[in-house]
Formats: C-alpha cells, structure tokens, sequence
C-alpha cells in the first residue's frame, strides 16, 4: 500500500504548504466541501462521485465527457489534499480584498461604498483585460446592482475573495 500512496502524493502535486494557504475555518469548510462530495466514502472523488453530487443537486444528465474533462483537471486521484490545492491554485490570482477594494475606491470619490453599474460594465468591457457581454452577465446575475443601478462594491470585494456574503 506504501508505495500507491507515495505514487498518488507525487502525482498530485501536493505538499503540506497547501494548508498554509488557507486559514482553519476555511479548511474545514473545503473538508466539508470533500466529505459530501466523496459520495461512497472511499477517500476520494472519482466521476461517480461527481455523477451523484450533481444529482443531489438536482441535476441528472451530467455527461460522461464532462464528468472526465472535471476529474482530468487533477493530476492524479483526487484526495482531500489534491482537491484543496486545486482549490489552492484557482484561488492563488486573485488579489488580497485590500487591493480589490483600492481598485473601486478610486472610482468611489465621495466614498459611498458604491458605484454606478452602469459605469463600472463601461470600464470592465474599454480598459485593460476587457470584459466581454457574457461575463458582465454573469457577474450581474451572481452580484445584482441595486434598483438605483448602484453596486455594492465592498461586498462585492468580500465575496470575491472569500466567497461568501457577509452577514
């Protein structure tokens, strides 16, 4: 059993510097996270796993080829250390609150905490990494403006970087 066990740790990538990178309530909120989606328990995702996961959350026909394209994202089994530093990878771009919120302040010049929707689409789809239509559909679906077209910036920043709506 030794040497599988050796294979998979090196095949994933991970080390225990993953841990590191989160602090402890999130950690176990990823171990959450792993417990329900390990659907038979064995210590690992696979494709049923996933299979059963989607159907739990109500969605049935999840194809074969999207199933495979999911677990072919991890470079071996899928322990719980592998699945945190995938988790630990997607997250690893995106920049501390502190920065992110600098970022809209500086759009912010009475320092409200908002900014107009419609003038931050205009700055996401001209400047720099543009925005296309679909992805500011998407943001807007995943973070609405309020019904004065205002967007609550410094949740918005909260959200992105810890994935969560402050209470």
């Amino acid at each position: 059993m030794a040497p599988r066990r050796a294979r998979k740790r090196t095949e994933g990538g991970a080390s225990s510097n993953v841990f590191s990178m989160f602090d402890q309530s999130q950690i176990q909120e990823f171990k959450e996270a792993f417990t329900i989606m390990d659907q038979n328990r064995d210590g690992f995702i696979d494709k049923e796993d996933l299979r059963d996961t989607f159907a739990a959350l109500g969605r049935i026909n999840v194809k074969n080829e999207e199933l495979e394209a999911m677990v072919k994202e991890a470079p071996g089994p899928i322990n719980f250390t592998v699945f945190l530093t995938m988790f630990g990878e997607k997250l690893k771009g995106t920049d501390p609150e502190e920065t992110i919120l600098h970022a809209f302040k500086v759009f912010d010049t009475e320092g409200k905490g908002f900014v107009k929707a419609d003038f931050i689409k205009e700055k996401l789809m001209t400047q720099a990494d543009r925005f296309s239509e679909e992805e500011i559909k998407q943001m807007f679906a995943a973070f609405p403006p309020d019904v004065c077209g205002n967007l609550d910036y410094r949740n918005l920043c909260y959200v992105i970087t810890h994935g969560e709506e402050k209470d």
